[in-house]
């Protein structure tokens, strides 16, 4: 059966622990579409053509710009030893507003009937870097809400924090509600960042009601993380230069 689109109506959360102490949250619009399926699309939001909102498969799966979209994820899978035979490919990402895009995480989840067996959550910096973090029980059980699954970090994410320590990954995905939790844990520092919200059909009324409660979209996102550093700056942050990316796609 076609998966019809999503809207996630969401918050997003990041607490930074530590010596240097901040937090906030964020009302954030996602969306959750099959990656490869065109089921029928509200008139305001398209797949890879101009819209008021809209999701590209160049923005995602693969080099920032230059991605594949799910033949990308595909790969990937099967490169990680998933038969993706009978797997569908769900994109969760924030979707191009007018043209414009940034997303600093977007998730690809794997399904295999009802079972959630896979999910590559794919890292965006403003500093035009990717790395994806491949999550997956041993053999690709299914992930329930009390599967935590490590990750070494890898990307420079922030000027703030080490490219040291690990990611703890929790994706709690209910029928009405998504709910995922990644833990950087580095000593005694770290960040923790949420992500939740309720399902809820895509329709070109949400889409226009989100881009009127949160104008601008990626623009807005790009402008609150340099606000952010900024806080932090002040609050006496030490500011790392940007090292080389890694030479890897996935981790």
């Amino acid at each position: 059966m076609t998966f019809q689109p999503e809207h996630i109506r969401g918050s997003t959360t990041h607490t930074r622990r530590g010596d240097i102490r901040h937090k906030f949250c964020y009302g954030v619009d996602f969306v959750l579409i099959d990656a490869e399926e065109q089921a029928a699309l509200p008139s305001l939001f398209s797949r890879n053509r101009f819209n008021l909102t809209s999701v590209h498969d160049v923005d995602h799966g693969g080099p920032w710009k230059d991605g594949t979209g799910a033949a990308w994820t595909r790969n990937v899978l099967r490169t990680h030893g998933l038969d993706d035979t009978d797997v569908k490919i769900l994109l969760l990402t924030q979707p191009r507003y007018l043209g414009f895009v940034f997303n600093p995480v977007s998730f690809w989840m794997a399904y295999r009937a009802d079972d959630l067996v896979a999910v590559i959550a794919e890292v965006s910096t403003p500093f035009k870097d990717r790395h994806s973090y491949l999550c997956h029980a041993p053999d690709f059980a299914p992930i329930t809400s009390e599967t935590r699954i490590t990750k070494p970090k890898a990307l420079h994410v922030s000027p703030f924090q080490e490219i040291k320590g690990s990611y703890g990954f929790t994706f709690d995905i209910r029928p009405d509600r998504i709910a995922i939790s990644i833990l950087h844990k580095n000593n005694k520092e770290g960040v923790i960042a949420t992500l939740s919200g309720k399902r809820e059909p895509m329709t070109s009324a949400g889409l226009l009601a989100a881009s009127l409660r949160r104008p601008m979209g990626p623009m807005r996102t790009v402008f609150l993380i340099y606000w952010q550093a900024l806080r932090l700056k002040l609050k006496g942050a030490t500011y790392r230069t940007r090292p080389a990316p890694p030479k890897t796609e996935v981790n």
